[in-house]
């Protein structure tokens, strides 16, 4: 008679097999899932920038920290300037880059001289944390072509969007994920 492997400890030893794996993997999958980039049927959060307040719920709401809400500048706007109303404060005694003089809060936007008397403006969105100082400053003492717009490269999309949900002026919507950005021309 042939000396051989029990078929029922065999059969054990599968099931013991399988059943750990049933468990392991789900548990190994999850992250995976969870992590995924969720859209709403191809629409992703913007701001329309006609109906922004500046109000500074971007900010402060956004589950992103920094918000994943961005200043954006419309250069076709706005050119080259020699006084910018989104990057100094109001009532500055001296015209420089000194950081009293600045407006926005975590230096974001910078002055390039370009030559006498202009300079451009650029915003590091790196910095930026959507607060909208700068954008009230240039919409009060400029041609308004700073803006605020949701940055999709941040932007995790929640299905629930806690800016849209506070947002007074209603400005927060979804649009299609072909068009991803809501422009601001001039009027």
């Amino acid at each position: 008679m042939k000396e051989g492997k029990n078929i029922y400890q065999s059969r054990r030893d599968f099931v013991r097999k399988a059943g750990k794996i049933l468990v392991i993997a789900p548990i190994i999958a999850l992250p995976v899932v969870l992590g995924k980039k969720v859209t709403a049927r191809g629409n992703v959060w913007q701001i329309d920038p006609h109906k922004c307040t500046q109000c500074g719920q971007c900010k402060t709401k956004c589950v992103l920290t920094p918000s994943a809400v961005k200043c954006t500048h419309n250069f076709r706007m706005c050119g080259y300037c020699d006084l910018c109303g989104g990057y100094l404060r109001q009532g500055t005694k001296t015209i420089s880059t000194a950081a009293e003089n600045q407006l926005c809060p975590t230096a974001a936007i910078t002055r390039t001289f370009v030559e006498e008397p202009y300079f451009q403006y650029t915003i590091n969105e790196d910095l930026c944390d959507g607060c909208g100082k700068c954008v009230l400053g240039c919409k009060d003492f400029g041609n308004g072509s700073l803006y605020l717009q949701i940055n999709q490269d941040l932007c995790v999309n929640c299905n629930e969007c806690s800016i849209a949900r506070n947002c007074p002026s209603d400005a927060i919507s979804r649009i299609t994920d072909k068009e991803q950005y809501i422009p601001k021309e001039k009027i």
